[in-house]
């Protein structure tokens, strides 16, 4: 797709009110491809006033005909897939089958979740003598990351419209061109004119500008914790509604009756999946002591296939902090088994596929999200042990527990402090909700939980 070198705002494409660009590298050979404008307050602003304006008639649609509104959508999604595929691995690197499987084909199953859920959720019910209506919250402010560029921009905004809430977007500055691409697709699909607005910038200008603007009614961001928390404290001093999906540090928990070959090998997958860049990915592999040494030789030979077949990371900050990982994991007493600190390729933002052994719950690279190819594997004694250390961090966002049956890895689930946990290798469910405990965030995204997040409730007693 070529390039906007304007904002989206009222339905149109107008030019920016400052004259910054963003330039936009593709991080597998660091060369640029496109420039886009870097937002400022003053876009925010005109977004914010542009979405405001069409709240009101947005918000009094019937929820199907909005619901008829997220289906077109999801059906431009599915006709511009394949440029949607394109796009994301010339701007984010990702391996072009899976950003064909993954960040085109979950945002179209995503979407498609709220065109049904739109139709049919109860905005409306009798209890007792009082009708409750769940009613959109307004305006909201999402902001996203670049991780997962088009999913993460259709898990908040695919959900507001269905509230019926209207949306000014602030997306990630390393992946706008997709962002770029959703407008297109919504003004392509008849979405009314304010009800979706795109402004592109740095998240210290325009994202600030967005947190802060007093005609945002909800700020939800995807993003670290440590700007989590900055969002939080600046909704919170206005009394506004956040919704905050933050880092996390997730434990692949092995019990002595699993499957050893099949976890190790899915968990080794799960982690080199878009290049580590997953903020729910099972970086913590904990294995019983009796299997310890078996499962490092496995890890080993399952991270030595991803050699060649995972995408660089997205930029050259990232690709020197996640280096920076690795070494400070050598540093502290940890084995590489697999990988290392060096660069596999003289050009791009590339790091090899690293598993480290003999990883103490405390070490840094068992603590800390790396955000990068990055497994820690860890030895336990017993349960009670391999559940200390998995609820061993301020984080608590997804995770996954194998054994020989599911009512034992379910038992072992229960007892985690964490949002989402994957049983014996289950699949993604578009309507289960995502979201973590502790420092993982703040509320759910994703089917009916995630739909809730945008409404607030009102009741009348008769």
């Amino acid at each position: 797709m070529k390039a906007h070198d304007g904002m989206y705002i009222g339905g149109e494409w107008r030019a920016a009110a400052g004259t910054d660009l963003i330039a936009v590298v593709d991080p597998a050979d660091e060369q640029v491809i496109a420039h886009v404008p870097a937002g400022t307050a003053e876009d925010v602003d005109a977004a914010v006033s542009a979405a405001r304006e069409a709240l009101p008639e947005w918000a009094a649609t019937p929820p199907a005909e909005r619901a008829a509104k997220i289906a077109a959508l999801r059906d431009v999604l599915v006709a511009r897939k394949d440029e949607i595929a394109e796009t994301v691995t010339a701007e984010l690197g990702a391996p072009l089958p899976f950003s064909q499987a993954v960040h085109a084909g979950v945002p179209i199953l995503v979407a498609g979740s709220y065109a049904e859920l739109a139709a049919s959720y109860a905005f409306e019910e009798r209890v007792g003598n009082s009708t409750v209506y769940a009613e959109p919250v307004g305006v909201v402010g999402a902001i996203t990351p670049w991780n997962y560029p088009l999913h993460q921009i259709v898990a908040k905004v695919a959900p507001a419209l269905a509230a019926g809430c209207t949306v000014v977007l602030k997306p990630a500055e390393d992946t706008p061109l997709t962002a770029q691409l959703f407008a297109e697709a919504v003004h392509e699909a008849g979405i009314p004119a304010g009800v979706f607005n795109l402004v592109t910038g740095l998240g210290p200008v325009a994202g600030q500008a967005l947190a802060e603007h007093g005609g945002v009614d909800l700020v939800s961001f995807t993003g670290s914790t440590a700007v989590g928390k900055q969002i939080g404290a600046t909704a919170g001093a206005a009394v506004k509604r956040v919704a905050l999906e933050l880092g996390g540090k997730s434990a692949n928990v092995i019990l002595p009756s699993a499957d050893l070959a099949k976890a190790v090998g899915v968990g080794i997958a799960n982690v080199m999946g878009n290049s580590g860049q997953t903020c729910s990915a099972w970086t913590r592999m904990l294995v019983h002591t009796s299997q310890y040494d078996e499962a490092i030789a496995l890890a080993a030979e399952a991270a030595a296939k991803y050699g060649d077949r995972i995408g660089p990371l997205v930029n050259a900050k990232q690709h020197a902090r996640v280096r920076g990982y690795i070494e400070k994991g050598v540093a502290e007493g940890a084995r590489l088994v697999a990988g290392g600190p060096d660069a596999p390729r003289e050009q791009g933002y590339f790091v090899s596929p690293t598993v480290f052994a003999d990883v103490t719950p405390e070490m840094t690279i068992a603590q800390e999200e790396i955000f990068g190819p990055v497994v820690s594997i860890i030895r336990y004694e017993d349960e009670d042990d391999a559940l200390r250390i998995a609820n061993g961090t301020v984080y608590g966002l997804a995770g996954a527990v194998w054994a020989g049956d599911d009512a034992e890895a379910v038992a072992f689930a229960r007892r985690m402090d964490t949002g989402q946990v994957d049983i014996n290798g289950g699949r993604f469910n578009p309507l289960a909700p995502f979201g973590g405990y502790k420092q993982s965030g703040v509320g759910r995204e994703l089917g009916s939980h995630g739909l809730a997040e945008y409404l607030q409730t009102k009741s009348l007693q008769f």
